[in-house]
Formats: structure tokens, C-alpha cells, sequence
């Protein structure tokens, strides 16, 4: 979660260019760095660890110019060190990136066998090298980028400057968002901005556009030319961002947790957009170390809402890839004496990276010979830096203590993991697994659908705002929905919730029902449907209050009788998981804003569980 900042301004640059970077804080970050364009020169300060020792370093070092760009890095290829900070230059070039260039080895490879030295570790270098060698061979800048971006795979957002060429900037994306911005013009022209979203140059300006996937753009003073991916001159809409708040600020929302259920269509679409590639309808995994086919078994360990995205992870897994899994609650996990097989991937999920039980677990792992793979929201964490595959979301900072946004993201990551490893492992062609991508892809505007039922729902909250008990009733992937709805009602309602498998109903909760128990049911349309409506009608038969969550055809077919329902948009079974976390969401919020209680900070309760 790299951050990009560059401006081509009128006065000095280098402040505001660590302003912005204060502003991409909470993307999370090991090395900071700035270059600025001064006299023939390409003037670099770089620095380890947050942004207060670049700052020192500056104030003992300045980078004079008009002209700059700024990067806050997260390590992926080299070790968090001040060599493999960005920006990288190369004599003619300085350059930023923000992502994965996957065929970084055979570039390199091919780049220092015609003589090109390398500084650092990190995959960025070489693209500082493609540039600067194609600059060295005398194109332009215009030139060398052109030629250099059909030679890069992966994920990549990249800021440039040129030593020669001090009044302009060269960006360029795909599958990483960059923004461009517009500052007021006057005499002398207009500044212009890049940045990695709109948050990083609210400082600057109001007025952006938003580069397409595969975009790359010319900046100079008097505004910018951007071509599309076919090196097309092109026009991007220019619009009003309103970012002027920061990310950890509520906005218009009533609490940080509302503000970040609505977020959930835009930071899943970032989510996956690290993931797959659309164009070619394909899962494409972080670079890893060890061979996903050969993995035998998985483990997965998690706490709390992360353990429900876990055990949904674990009918994909098996569903797709055919490879068994054991999932334990990380508490549990070690004091069990868990059989590891050698072969074994041990699969960590965590919010935070830093809850005790779960990294206790990790280590254990680790030193019984497991492969570790980490999906975590933040990747400065301890478990990130211990995992040998990491697997970051991109939800954001996550402040209310209730996840959220934090749970959906997770879930793509996983969906498209199992992807890939059922495609690893030979156990998916490659149209499956271009319809998994293109259900993914749907994800987002379904979310948003499903949001569209807010007003319904918080008008049905007081239907269950009075109860002491409340149940949850899903199958097959909806049962960790039901686990995870339950979760959430008790922690911001404070009323008694559990969520239970459909069937398991009349093994004994059933004796619970009576008028006074609402029981919520999740049923989308499809294989196991009804059966849970055959569950559900076994409740409503001894006097339970039903609120019936399903799609248009779901609700049709289960008949009257339900005290309340909600309707979902009609999606794939796979995606199920990720929409229908958003009813559950919505139903806890609205009940505990009836009820009174502190939503965002409950009793009890800390957004990070540091202690065993």
C-alpha cells in the first residue's frame, strides 16, 4: 500500500511533497523518499522507518526544486533499507512505483548482461533502468516510456522525473490507481500533480482526473496530455474531488463503522484489482518463493470476524482446489498439539497483523516447517513481515472496532487465492477460471446493491432492538455469515447473539425458540436453499419471528409468514459471502444505534488484541 505523491510547481516542493506523504500514512509504509530536479540534477533523499526521520534528513540535506516526486514504500522485493527506498535513480532517471513488476528477474537479468549496475534489491530498479537505458540511447522521455511499459507484467503506478528535463513528469498505471491534478492557472502557467488517490493531493487541489487502467500521462506546468493504453492521445473527465477530510476522519457518516460499511464496494474493487487482471480474466498471486502446486493441506488460523472469513475460505478451498484444510481459532490452536505434515501451508488472517494469539500461532508454524501465508490489512505488521507469501488487502484504515470492510476485502483475497491454487493444482481449466474472475469482477456493484437496502433496514431495527437473544441460521458458506452476524450484534448491541448451521437447529438451539428469539435467516437461491427454508419453517412452526435475507427469487419462493425481509440482488454462489455480509452489518449498526450503545469504541472491546 505504497504511496505516490509529484509536483511540478512554481516554488519549493520538497515540503509539500512530504505533506502528502503524511496524507498516504495509513497505507502503511517501512521507507520514505523524495527527489526533486535542481540545476542538472537529480537530488535524492531517502530514509528507513516513518516520516519524521526523512524530514530530519531533509533538515540536514534539503532538496531544493520545483520539481519533485515522493514515495512511501512498503517492502515486497528487498528489505525495508534506505538502498531500497524510492525513489530509484539511475543517472538520467528517478522513478517511484507502487505495486509488483512480476518479470522483474529475466529484465534484470537481460539489463546487467548489457552492463547495467544495480544498487537495490527491489523489482522498481529495473524499470528506473529500462527508461534510463532507452533516454541514454537518445529518445525522449515521451519515447523511452513508451517503449519501456509493453516490457512490464504486474501491477504498477510509477511517478518519473528526468535529469535533463526538469519541467515535466511522466506517470503511468495499470492495476494500481494514479491521479492527476489540476492546480489554478495564471501568467506563469499552472502546478500539476500525481498522486496515488485524491486523499494524497487534497492538500493541492480540488480538480482531478483519474488515469484508466493503462493510462500514462505527460505532466508539465501548463497541464497534462494523457494517452491510453495504446499510446492514443485521450481526455480523462476532470472532477471535483472533495477530499478534504483525512481518511480517519467520519465525513457525513453518524460513526467511523457506518462511514466503513459504505465503503466496502470501493476498497473491494481495490482489493481485487490487486488480484486478478481483468482484461485477461485472470488471478495473479504476489511473486512467492515456494511452489503453490505442491501444497498438500492448508491450515488456517484467525480469531474473531477473520476466523469466519477463514472457514468460508475453507469450502472454497476445498470446493475448488480439492485440498483439504483444518481452520482452528488461534487461541485454541497451538495448546491442541495440531498435527503439521510437511508440505503444509499454514494460512494466518488477521486485521491488524499484530493480535498475539494469532502470531504465537504463525511462529509455531513456522518453526514446525509450514509455509506461511498471511492475509492482513496491514503490511508493516509482524506477521507480514514473517510470511513467505504475503497477501494484503486493501481496505484502508479499518477504526471502528467492529470489522467491517476489513472481513469483505479479506474475502476477496481469499476467493481469489483458492483460484489460483485450484488452477495451481490442476483442478481448474482456464474458462473456470475466467468465470471466477468475472464473478469477482461483479462483486463491487453487487455490494452496492445490497447498500441500497439501508433505509429498510434501519427502519426493521427496532423488530429486533428489544430482544435478549437473537439467532443466526445459515448452510453451507452462509453458516459463517450466520456466525459472523451474531458476532457483530453482540459486540455493538450487547444482545446475546449465536449463529448456528440450519440443520443443527433441532440437535437443540430449536428449544429455544419462542416469540420473544427473532431468528434471522440467510438462504440465497440455489442448491441448498430448501433446505434452510425447510429449517426456517421448522422455527416459524413453534412461534419464532423470522427475518428472511435471500434474493427476488429466494423471498418468492419461501412463502409468507417471515416478520421481516430483506432483499439481495441475485448473485453467484461465490460471491454470496461478500453481499451478504453487508445485510448482517447494516442490521447490527441500526440495532445498536436504537439501542444507544457506543458503536464505534463497545465495552470491553480493542480494535487490536496485543496480549495472549
Amino acid at each position: 500500500m505504497c504511496g505516490i505523491i509529484g509536483i511540478i510547481g512554481k516554488d519549493q516542493v520538497a515540503d509539500r511533497l512530504v505533506e502528502g506523504l503524511r496524507r498516504m500514512e495509513y497505507r502503511g509504509y517501512d521507507s520514505a523518499g523524495v527527489c526533486t530536479v535542481e540545476g542538472g540534477e537529480l537530488i535524492r533523499r531517502r530514509a528507513e522507518g516513518k516520516l519524521n526521520n526523512l524530514v530530519r534528513e531533509l533538515a540536514g540535506n534539503p532538496a531544493p526544486g520545483t520539481v519533485g516526486i515522493a514515495h512511501t514504500r512498503w517492502a515486497t522485493h528487498g528489505a525495508p533499507t534506505t538502498s531500497n527506498a524510492h525513489p530509484h535513480a539511475t543517472g538520467e532517471v528517478a522513478l517511484v512505483h507502487n505495486g509488483i513488476i512480476e518479470n522483474f528477474k529475466p529484465l534484470r537479468e537481460a539489463l546487467q548482461a548489457r552492463g547495467r549496475r544495480f544498487e537495490s534489491e527491489t523489482d522498481t530498479e529495473v524499470v528506473a533502468h529500462l527508461v534510463s537505458e532507452q533516454v541514454d540511447a537518445g529518445k525522449s522521455p515521451q519515447d523511452a516510456v513508451r517503449a519501456v511499459l509493453p516490457q512490464l507484467r504486474g501491477a504498477f503506478a510509477l511517478a518519473i522525473a528526468f535529469r535533463q528535463h526538469p519541467d515535466l513528469l511522466i506517470g503511468a498505471r495499470l492495476g494500481s490507481p494514479l491521479v492527476v491534478g489540476y492546480g489554478p492557472k495564471d501568467e506563469e502557467g499552472a502546478e500539476t500533480y500525481l498522486g496515488s488517490d485524491a486523499l494524497a493531493l487534497a492538500p493541492l487541489t480540488q480538480k482531478i482526473a483519474y488515469l484508466d487502467e493503462g493510462d500514462w500521462v505527460v505532466i508539465t506546468k501548463d497541464g497534462a496530455q494523457i494517452y491510453d493504453a495504446d499510446n492514443h492521445p485521450v481526455t480523462r473527465e476532470i472532477t471535483t474531488s472533495g477530499v478534504t477530510a483525512a481518511a480517519v476522519e467520519k465525513g457525513n457518516y453518524r460513526h467511523f463503522m457506518q462511514k466503513e460499511i459504505f465503503e466496502q464496494p470501493t476498497v473491494v474493487a481495490q482489493t481485487l484489482s490487486s488480484y486478478i487482471r481483468p482484461l485477461e480474466q485472470t488471478v495473479a498471486l504476489p511473486q512467492m518463493d515456494f511452489d503453490l502446486s505442491a501444497i498438500d493441506r492448508i491450515t488456517i488460523v484467525a480469531c474473531g470476524t477473520s476466523f469466519y472469513a477463514g472457514m468460508v475460505a475453507k469450502y472454497w478451498f476445498e470446493t475448488f482446489a480439492r485440498v483439504p484444510v483444518d481452520i482452528d481459532v488461534a487461541s485454541e490452536f497451538r495448546y491442541r498439539d495440531p498435527v503439521l505434515q510437511p508440505g503444509g501451508l499454514a494460512l494466518f488472517i488477521s486485521q491488524s497483523g499484530e493480535t498475539a494469539d494469532t502470531l504465537a500461532a504463525l511462529r509455531h508454524c513456522k518453526s514446525n516447517g509450514q509455509t506461511i501465508a498471511v492475509v492482513v490489512n496491514v503490511p508493516t505488521s509482524s506477521m507480514a513481515r514473517e510470511a513467505d507469501l504475503l497477501l494484503p488487502t486493501h481496505a484502508g484504515p479499518e477504526i471502528g472496532v467492529a470489522s467491517t470492510k476489513a472481513f469483505t476485502c479479506q474475502l476477496a483475497v481469499l476467493a481469489a487465492l483458492a483460484a489460483h491454487l485450484a488452477l495451481k493444482k490442476g483442478k481448474l481449466s482456464a474458462d473456470e477460471e475466467h468465470g471466477i474472475v468475472r464473478h469477482l469482477i461483479e462483486a463491487p456493484a453487487a455490494l452496492n446493491a445490497a447498500l441500497a437496502h439501508d433505509e429498510e433496514i434501519a427502519d426493521m431495527a427496532h423488530l429486533v432492538a428489544p430482544a435478549r437473544d437473537v439467532l443466526y441460521l445459515g448452510r453451507g458458506p452462509d453458516y459463517p455469515l450466520a456466525l459472523e452476524g451474531a458476532l457483530k450484534l453482540k459486540e455493538i448491541s450487547y444482545i446475546h447473539a449465536e449463529g448456528y448451521a440450519s440443520g443443527e437447529m433441532k440437535h437443540g438451539p430449536i428449544a429455544l425458540i419462542d416469540e420473544a428469539v427473532p431468528v434471522i435467516v440467510l438462504a440465497p437461491s440455489g442448491p441448498l436453499f430448501e433446505k434452510t427454508v425447510s429449517n426456517m419453517q421448522e422455527v416459524m412452526a413453534r412461534g419464532g419471528k423470522v427475518v428472511l435475507i435471500s434474493d427476488a427469487q429466494g423471498l418468492a419462493e419461501a412463502g409468507d409468514g417471515c416478520m421481516a425481509t430483506i432483499e439481495m440482488p441475485k448473485v453467484h454462489p461465490l460471491i454470496a459471502p461478500l453481499v451478504y455480509a453487508v445485510p448482517v452489518q447494516l442490521l447490527a449498526y441500526h440495532v445498536a444505534v436504537a439501542k444507544g450503545t457506543d458503536v464505534d469504541q463497545p465495552r470491553n472491546l480493542a480494535k487490536s488484541v496485543t496480549v495472549e
